[in-house]
């Protein structure tokens, strides 16, 4: 039975590139349902499934984070977890593509949810804002004051990667067109949206997506409602270049050691719960207080580097 998966808003559940994958749950905002029809439907997905993983976008409105609380508080259910993600809504939606892809795996709730940060970790995603101040409102990277003046400039576009890490680079006017900054060392798809059709000469698809040697570009429309909020205008072209391969993906996610929560006793990865949001307790740390653990089962294996992801063999 496959684990669900949910999003915050339909925008946020993309087409599986390479064939059927489970879909996501779409769990609404205050304003579009009741408490008690979340409740619901919430209680149905436990019911159905028996865990809900619910990443979303750091930036999400906090009513609506409130409400994601609320259900699962009155759901009294500790198979619910709550995931925020610092990136950007269309990275956050490639991120919940893959979630569904495993989801249908052999890989426990908690490892599923912990596995969360790992997979954002392999996620190389930005954005091209065009339009005069196109960067005057982004507040998730230092710009300095030169950037902020040119960008009043008319014809002025700016090439944002905003992770694994930052750089700020002008793709347009005056200054011509930029190269593209340093991309994955491993095999990637590219899932593009932009907030209106492609112009010619787009900087995403006509020089990222080449110099990263990306196996294949797949177009979103629209924009994610998210993203106005995440890069502070609408005028946006938003890019995530992500491993599309479920097998090299749950070897990825397989081959990291297992242990578990001390809290709420499900196997996790990395160094905090994804239910319960318990760190790792360390060798020689006391734990707080909670359910006893069973025997703990490890894994022998760190997690490959990217070059090794790259190099994994393709099962299908």
């Amino acid at each position: 039975m496959p684990i669900a998966i949910a999003v915050t808003s339909s925008d946020l559940v993309l087409p599986a590139p390479d064939g059927p994958a489970p879909t996501a749950a779409v769990l609404q905002p205050p304003q579009a349902q009741p408490l008690e029809a979340a409740v619901a439907e919430a209680g149905a997905l436990l019911e159905q499934c028996g865990h809900l993983v619910v990443p979303y976008p750091d930036s999400l409105d906090p009513a609506h984070v409130r409400r994601l609380h609320a259900v699962r508080a009155l759901l009294e259910s500790d198979r619910v977890a709550l995931l925020p993600v610092a990136l950007p809504p269309l990275a956050v939606a490639v991120l919940a593509r893959q979630l569904r892809q495993l989801s249908a795996s052999d890989l426990s709730p908690g490892v599923l949810a912990s596995a969360v940060r790992l997979l954002a970790h392999y996620i190389h995603t930005g954005a091209e804002l065009a339009g005069t101040g196109g960067i005057a409102r982004l507040d998730r990277m230092d710009v300095g004051l030169g950037s902020h003046l040119a960008a009043l400039l008319p014809g002025t576009r700016f090439g944002v990667l905003v992770h694994p890490v930052p750089a700020l680079l002008r793709t347009g006017g005056a200054a011509g067109r930029a190269a593209a900054p340093e991309g994955p060392g491993f095999a990637t798809s590219l899932t593009v949206a932009r907030s209106r059709p492609c112009r010619e000469g787009d900087w995403v698809t006509g020089t990222l997506a080449p110099a990263w040697k990306v196996r294949g570009v797949q177009e979103i429309q629209p924009l994610p409602a998210e993203s106005r909020r995440w890069w502070g205008t609408q005028r946006a072209v938003e890019f995530a270049a992500a491993i599309p391969d479920p097998s090299v993906l749950y070897q990825l996610v397989s081959s990291v050691r297992r242990e578990e929560c001390h809290w709420c006793g499900r196997e996790l990865i990395g160094d905090r719960c994804g239910f319960c949001n318990a760190p790792l307790a360390r060798a020689g740390s006391t734990p707080a207080i909670g359910p006893p653990a069973r025997a703990r089962t490890a894994v022998p294996a760190a997690a490959p580097a990217p070059a090794a992801v790259a190099a994994a063999p393709n099962s299908r």
